[in-house]
């Protein structure tokens, strides 16, 4: 049979292809629903805030060292800390929970890295606070982050 002029000749069965059967087209990948920004900003959001409690004493430091620490450094005078001998202070909030916290001063995320600065350094994070630099080192400081993050 001649195909009429501009149509597409026909192909028989015995080509491997039959004509106009839906089967022979190509397969279309099902469309796959594209996320708006709402929902990847929620995403992102949620990935961020998990990370922010998620980091315990094994991350951050030695949490028994940090319990050393925090008694030395006297932070029981002004903070009130749970398994903490005589740490009943008023001045500073309660750190009981502190590792269920969002926000380090009312300020910085609760992250390893900004409690650590925030534990060293509080009078460049929020200057006048009543929490006094505490002369901490990196580790130190990590340490007591550790304690801190187990406070639940």
């Amino acid at each position: 049979m001649i195909a009429p002029r501009g149509a597409a000749p026909r192909r028989r069965a015995s080509d491997g292809m039959s004509a106009g059967r839906k089967s022979d087209l190509p397969s279309r990948s099902p469309r796959t629903p594209r996320p708006n920004q709402a929902t990847l900003a929620l995403l992102a959001m949620a990935v961020l805030l998990s990370g922010c409690n998620a980091a315990g004493a094994s991350t951050v430091g030695n949490a028994e060292q940090g319990a050393v620490y925090v008694d030395r450094a006297a932070c029981g005078s002004c903070h009130v800390i749970p398994g903490v001998a005589l740490a009943d202070g008023q001045v500073g909030p309660p750190l009981s929970h502190f590792g269920s916290r969002m926000l380090i001063a009312g300020t910085l995320p609760n992250s390893p890295d900004d409690l650590t600065f925030w534990l060293r350094h509080p009078q460049q994070v929020r200057p006048g606070t009543t929490m006094p630099d505490t002369g901490l080192t990196e580790p130190q400081a990590r340490d007591v982050a550790a304690f801190l993050y187990g406070l639940k």
